[in-house]
């Protein structure tokens, strides 16, 4: 970890103890989202890490990206994934916008006054994503939306959409990608999700009743949805990675500082051979994510996006996180299941990073298919 990246592990850990741990317990039981502490990161330069300075963010890399995501989701999920994918609708904008979209909706998402959102999924499409069926048929100026999108992280909140709907033929090849905005005529949000984790960060349903959209919010050109939308998850797949390592991170520190002061038998559980065994496996799990999310973003950083290395970070560290969020419940004993320590959080929230961003098995999918690719 280079010196920038402590640094801002250092100053996220200062501004998380401040301002998101005294609420988290009552924000996550009230799904309270607060946006004065998502504007607070973004004046301090987090919302909009990777973007070019020009548009207003750091023109920092994907491993420092994944650096402050790490200290972010030791504390806080809900924030972290609220960032990594306003930061995937930002990397849309900037990849295929043109320079006029860029500068129209690139500055308020990278400082943090507004959030982005990424819509995709639909009821009958999830991991068979080329199947959506949302419509945007081509009138005079523009074009017409009708469907609807569920499971929408910031739903809601947000206020600049990026939505995949299709434009042309079945499949992949007929879906293009729009710009929609909070408010515009013919947008709605349907039923607000209630879920096991992730409480603080709203996921909400998309509703789209002949909502016209101009033609200058179209991205890039028709038929070019997909490709969009698959470029913007090897990115996301990323960062969820890295928002794992720093939840399971949290949950291996409760778990030893817990084991380290709790008396049984007239000595400290951590002196219990089947507890340290426990521990030891959290440590080489939580390392093998780390050095794996790191790698991904290296390379990403690089210019070289490497699908196969994405996914395996992506499936490492969420599988590593729900055994090590799991075990640390189990260490903490009664009270790892009560809200009184934040293991049984943490273990809530790791159970939907294995399936965002494509489910583990769809990783398993994408690793075999480059694995294919790699000895034919």
């Amino acid at each position: 970890m280079s010196d920038l990246q402590l640094q801002i592990r250092q100053e996220l850990q200062k501004f998380c103890q401040k301002q998101i741990e005294p609420h988290i317990e009552h924000d996550d039981e009230t799904g309270l989202f607060r946006m004065d502490v998502f504007q607070q990161l973004g004046q301090l330069g987090f919302c909009g890490m990777t973007l070019p300075e020009e548009f207003g963010g750091a023109g920092l890399s994907y491993k420092d990206l994944t650096a402050a995501l790490m200290e972010i989701s030791k504390s806080s999920a809900s924030y972290a994934v609220t960032i990594s994918v306003s930061t995937m609708v930002q990397s849309i904008l900037d990849q295929y916008g043109n320079q006029k979209q860029k500068e129209k909706y690139l500055p308020a998402l990278t400082s943090g006054e507004e959030i982005g959102s990424f819509c995709l999924s639909e009821s009958s499409s999830g991991s068979d994503a080329a199947s959506l069926k949302t419509t945007a048929k081509k009138t005079e100026g523009g074009y017409i939306l009708n469907g609807s999108k569920l499971w929408i992280t910031s739903g809601g909140i947000a206020k600049t959409y990026i939505v995949m709907a299709r434009t042309g033929e079945e499949g992949h090849k007929g879906i293009s990608a729009f710009i929609v905005r909070d408010g515009d005529k013919g947008f709605s949000y349907g039923k607000k999700e209630k879920k096991m984790g992730w409480k603080i960060s709203p996921t909400r349903e998309l509703v789209f009743e002949n909502c016209f959209v101009p033609e200058e919010n179209l991205l890039a050109g028709e038929g070019l949805g997909f490709k969009i939308a698959m470029s913007a998850l090897d990115r996301g797949r990323i960062t969820i990675g890295a928002i794992a390592a720093g939840m399971s991170e949290r949950a291996l520190e409760e778990s030893v500082k817990y084991s380290l002061g709790r008396t049984q038998f007239n000595q400290p559980i951590f002196e219990f051979q089947g507890l340290q065994f426990m521990m030891a496996d959290m440590a080489v799990e939580l390392e093998c994510a780390k050095l794996l999310v790191e790698k991904a973003a290296d390379l990403f950083d690089q210019g070289r996006n490497d699908q196969k290395l994405a996914s395996m970070a992506k499936l490492k560290a969420t599988d590593a996180c729900m055994k090590i969020t799991t075990d640390a419940v189990q260490i903490l004993g009664g009270v790892g299941y009560t809200s009184e320590y934040p293991v049984e959080r943490l273990m809530r929230d790791a159970k939907v990073l294995q399936i965002v961003e494509g489910t583990n098995q769809i990783q398993r999918v994408v690793i075999a298919r480059q694995l294919k690719k790699q000895f034919s």
